[in-house]
């Protein structure tokens, strides 16, 4: 084995074994909430390893509650009111170039989500080209709930899902299961949790198989519950296609179903600001490379750390945890 570990060793766990780079999110505590030290030791491992004999890199996490929450807001947010917004800057520059290097990166990157993966986990994974879900795994993008706005591309992958699930993603921050990270095509593969730590080994292992072969060959036929999304489609497509957030208001009030009611108490919920914001940003990013919308992001974080619906919203749910921010009006 070729021990490759980075600066940020304790939190960031590095290796090569058998033309398999390995790439281990260890800060369990804090649910492998991303730091910019944390972002810097992933890019570094991947650009180290743009021109290595590798088969495969697997980025996965030590602990089974979660794959990573996102960028640690709460850092960020103290970062502002102790008035270095730059600290921050340098998170989301550094953590948007590498969102590119996952996605332009020349050997495969497969991501194994078990547990909690929520913004800048989707971050991690999406962008590659394989994305492995367990029983226990739970996706969102949450940041309207934040007063923030789904940001690490998203404006890029999430218009580019089947139909509207992407703008319905987006705004109301809903969390999916295995089955409908499946049925959006978030994730690729299912493979059951107790049979997820064989994957480095059978990749090493089988370095002329095509990946896609050994992951379904470990998922070994597992049956994975039907989607919840699947069932509401129809209606979801009709109301989240629709031009503007009023329209999309609208047709969720004239659906008229428990799906639509609860739908619209989650747009009630969450920062108005930032549904302009995401709303504007998702029908952009429809037309945009990945990079430009990296670089619309980098942007809109500069000035939406600032805003009080942003400082307001990670008090409310990561700080205090009171759950009732009081937004700006739009």
């Amino acid at each position: 084995m070729t021990d490759t570990t980075p600066p940020a060793a304790s939190e960031v766990l590095t290796d090569v074994h058998q033309g398999v780079g390995r790439i281990r999110l260890n800060r369990p505590r804090a649910l492998n909430a991303l730091t910019t030290p944390m972002v810097a030791a992933i890019d570094d491992a991947l650009a180290a390893w743009e021109s290595a004999p590798l088969t495969a890199v697997v980025l996965s996490s030590t602990s089974a509650k979660a794959f990573c929450a996102g960028g640690d807001m709460r850092a960020i947010r103290r970062n502002v009111l102790a008035g270095d917004a730059e600290a921050s800057e340098r998170f989301f520059a550094t953590e948007y170039r590498l969102n590119a290097r996952i996605a332009e990166h020349p050997v495969p990157i497969v991501a194994l989500i078990d547990g909690i993966c929520m913004g800048g986990g989707l971050g991690l994974s999406v962008h590659g080209g394989y994305r492995v879900v367990t029983e226990n795994t739970v996706l969102a993008m949450p940041e309207t709930a934040l007063g923030f706005f789904p940001d690490i591309g998203a404006g890029y992958f999430l218009p580019r899902l089947p139909g509207a699930l992407g703008m319905y993603l987006g705004l109301t921050g809903h969390r999916l299961d295995a089955a409908d990270a499946l049925y959006t095509g978030l994730a690729t593969h299912f493979i059951p949790a107790d049979r997820l730590h064989l994957v480095p080994d059978a990749l090493a292992g089988h370095p002329h198989t095509p990946i896609d072969t050994v992951l379904k060959d470990l998922g070994d036929g597992s049956e994975v519950p039907h989607s919840k999304l699947a069932a509401v489609r129809p209606d979801l497509d009709r109301a989240f296609g629709a031009p503007t957030l009023a329209d999309i208001r609208a047709e969720l009030h004239r659906t008229e179903t428990p799906w639509a009611a609860d739908t619209l108490a989650t747009l009630d919920s969450v920062s108005p600001r930032s549904l302009d914001i995401t709303h504007a940003l998702l029908t952009a990013g429809r037309d945009r490379t990945l990079r430009a919308c990296l670089t619309a992001d980098l942007h809109l974080a500069r000035t939406t750390i600032l805003e009080p619906d942003f400082l307001e919203g990670v008090r409310a749910v990561l700080v205090d945890k009171d759950h009732s921010p009081a937004w700006q009006p739009t």
